[in-house]
């Protein structure tokens, strides 16, 4: 059995789900796979850029013999021209462990997007509708300034939320910014209610890395993406290139290269600088996540020991 110590919630509830997550490259896929092979058990996909079937390569999604290991949940789910959010993942994702605790004990969790992980683990709070002005002052800024302009108003509305939001994705600032100023309150006030009491107990562990490590580890996964063919795939939806699923590091970078703004061997450098970043910004997000456990890929495993 899995030692209890660690567990959290009641002990007398049945079902346990471990959530492993952790910056990208960090090696959460083999580690999830691993876990899923030992409690004959299914793996639910927390990591929102590898949803959109269209993008394959840029998002280090399992590739075909990971996936013919295990069953995923989630992986491949959505087209690019759907709109999601983590409010629709928390809705779906609890129904479906719901009918996967039905025939598993254990079920895992894995994923680097900590706003999905947190709306399973932890719910929303309530959000009120954003007034039409709000929209309105963000459109404008978004349209003058750009995203810079966004980040700029960000750091000053919500300095905590700045430290922690994907900064390439203009969805989310706008997002945050409209909360801002139409409540008058940082959006990131409305992330700290009281936590959603699940019937199941919660084995949340963060894979912990030595941060040069990780950085070697990023560096080589962008070479072995190019080689694989990122240029190609980015090629293929540049048409698609206005899209929210792909404003994302890896893509755009490859973008602005195919309009002329920089060669190719400065846009791959900027993709292994900005995944960089995002990492940073991955574990801030973390660390600031309650009842969870940092360990080594190795330490996670002999703790899950049968």
């Amino acid at each position: 059995m899995v030692a209890t110590e660690i567990i959290s919630g009641s002990k007398n509830k049945e079902h346990t789900l471990i959530v492993i997550a952790g910056a990208t490259a960090s090696g959460k896929t083999d580690l999830s796979i691993q876990l899923a092979e030992k409690y004959n058990t299914e793996i639910i996909s927390a990591d929102a850029r590898q949803f959109y079937r269209e993008m394959n390569i840029g998002t280090a999604k399992p590739i075909a013999d990971q996936l013919k290991k295990v069953n995923h949940h989630f992986i491949n789910s959505l087209s690019i021209h759907n709109d999601y959010s983590a409010g629709k993942f928390r809705d779906e994702a609890l129904m479906l462990l719901n009918n996967l605790f039905l025939k598993h004990k254990t079920v895992i969790l894995v994923g680097g997007s900590g706003l999905f992980i947190s709306a399973v683990l932890n719910g929303f709070d309530e959000i009120s509708e954003v007034s039409f002005d709000a929209k309105e002052k963000v459109k404008n800024l978004f349209e003058l300034k750009g995203i810079n302009g966004l980040l700029e108003q960000l750091k000053k509305s919500d300095i905590d939320y700045y430290n922690v939001v994907d900064q390439q994705n203009p969805y989310r600032l706008i997002r945050a910014l409209e909360i801002c100023i139409s409540s008058g309150q940082p959006f990131s006030s409305f992330r700290k209610g009281t936590k959603t009491e699940n019937d199941f107990n919660v084995n949340y562990f963060i894979i912990d890395i030595e941060r040069e490590e990780l950085y070697n580890r990023i560096n080589k996964r962008v070479d072995e993406m190019m080689n694989a063919g990122l240029l190609e795939e980015a090629k293929s939806l540049y048409q698609f290139r206005s899209l929210n699923a792909l404003n994302t590091v890896g893509y755009k970078e490859l973008f602005d290269f195919i309009d002329g703004k920089y060669d190719l061997e400065i846009a791959i450098e900027k993709i292994k600088q900005h995944t960089r970043n995002y990492a940073k910004r991955q574990l801030t997000w973390f660390r600031k996540e309650k009842e969870t456990h940092w360990k080594t890929a190795g330490e996670i495993i002999a703790f899950n020991k049968i």
